[in-house]
């Protein structure tokens, strides 16, 4: 059957919608970006270019948007965590279907109102739990839903966050402070790992949340002796420090280019001139790594107790040499265990025969070849933004999505966890009822 594509306004022409969005480009047939809301000027003029829709297309805020009645079938929301409620409510209400960022909600007071916001208007609103949609974790979760290793008993998730992912982003950048940018550490990365456990825990659900950790390492008494404020101006260590803005940001210059240099985005090709001359300002991504304004924890461990009895566990620790999401899943009947950044994991069957592995178990290694320079080939977050994208447009069409597909029905879980894992957190580790 030809249908037509699903048309979407982006909202928000950050990182993250524009990378969804290009779904627009590979897959015309499937979707067409006719619109724009954000108020910056520039970022309007670049999404309507590149996109080829008109002026009048282009709309400075999402209550500007709202007012001219619906305008294409769903939004692709990308604003920032706290900016979800103020967008999201007039754009649902005013019938528009919705791809919203995640976490959609900074607190469970917001989750619950934006998640009754929906059901009242019957809006289809999609959550980018992308990981959910990569190889790795959508595989594994295929093996735990067929019950190849039986019902789970427990299950384990780490996320480490490379040094230089922390020091951008949760030390220097947009999630470093909590009260300006509303989210916790927790949060704003881990949402991610919470909502894995959930998803492959869905045969059961969480009662009960306990969670510990803190700031280890970023904070003004570990600064090194004679450090300065400015790393390139004032610091007599930026040649030797591992956290320098040189190191890290000009000798890297494209790495975390849509962070660090989305002051310079009025400049259409900025010099490495004009880099250096950012790196020498007051700009936030200039400070030393040690006396910034950072209050988010770069450790944590959480606790989840499963209405059936099974347990899981959460560790993100930050400041990591390298990047790297594992799992390790046990149930009645074997057991899964792999690293998400080499898309690999092992199947283990319990078996006694003699012909088995050590007259104990089979064993099979799952290789998707998924990684290095394969990544890219696959799309973003290891594979997961382009499927991510298709999955939306089934969900809007009601054809059959896949097992990933996360409605902010489906969200609440994760979301509600982080809150009150953090909630423990602050009360130093007491266990939270989980009310769902």
């Amino acid at each position: 059957m030809n249908q037509k594509p699903v048309t979407a306004i982006i909202v928000g022409a950050g990182h993250r919608a524009l990378v969804y969005s290009e779904l627009a480009k590979t897959n015309p047939e499937l979707l067409k970006i006719v619109g724009v809301a954000d108020p910056n000027p520039v970022r309007r003029k670049k999404t309507m270019e590149y996109f080829g829709f008109s002026e009048e297309m282009c709309f400075s805020s999402a209550e500007e948007l709202a007012g001219k009645g619906k305008l294409a079938d769903a939004v692709i929301n990308g604003t920032m965590d706290e900016q979800h409620i103020e967008t999201a409510v007039p754009l649902l209400e005013a019938g528009y279907d919705m791809l919203l960022e995640k976490p959609f909600a900074v607190n469970e007071k917001e989750m619950r109102f934006l998640v009754e916001v929906a059901k009242n208007n019957g809006s289809k609103v999609m959550i980018c739990h992308v990981l959910r949609y990569t190889p790795f974790y959508y595989s594994i979760k295929e093996r735990v839903a067929n019950g190849e290793i039986g019902d789970i008993i427990n299950i384990q998730t780490t996320e480490h966050v490379s040094y230089h992912h922390l020091s951008t982003s949760y030390v220097r950048g947009k999630w470093a402070n909590s009260k300006k940018c509303h989210t916790t550490m927790l949060l704003a990365k881990c949402c991610h790992d919470l909502d894995l456990m959930m998803w492959l825990m869905s045969e059961t659900k969480p009662v009960q949340i306990s969670s510990f950790g803190g700031k280890y390492q970023f904070k003004k008494e570990n600064a090194p002796e004679g450090a300065g404020t400015i790393c390139m101006k004032d610091c007599p260590l930026v040649e030797k420090c591992v956290y320098s803005t040189k190191r890290l940001y000009i000798d890297h210059p494209d790495r975390w280019s849509f962070y660090v240099w989305d002051a310079l985005e009025h400049l259409e090709n900025p010099t490495i001139e004009d880099k250096i001359d950012l790196m020498k300002s007051d700009n936030p991504y200039a400070r030393c790594i040690y006396k910034c304004d950072n209050d988010v924890v770069d450790h944590q461990s959480v606790l989840v107790n499963f209405e059936s009895g099974a347990t899981g566990t959460h560790n993100m620790v930050g400041g990591s040499a390298e990047p790297r999401r594992q799992i390790h899943i046990i149930g009645t009947k074997g057991e899964i265990f792999g690293n998400f950044e080499e898309s690999k994991f092992t199947v283990l069957k319990i078996d006694p025969s003699p012909e088995a592995h050590n007259g104990e178990c089979s064993v099979e290694v799952v290789d998707l070849k998924v990684s290095g320079d394969m990544v890219g080939a696959y799309g973003g977050h290891g594979g997961g933004d382009e499927r991510l994208a298709e999955d939306f447009v089934k969900f809007i069409r009601d054809e059959e999505p896949s097992l990933a597909c996360t409605s902010i029905f489906d969200s609440v879980p994760g979301h509600l966890s982080v809150y009150l894992a953090d909630k423990s957190r602050e009360e130093g580790g007491a266990p939270q009822e989980v009310l769902i």
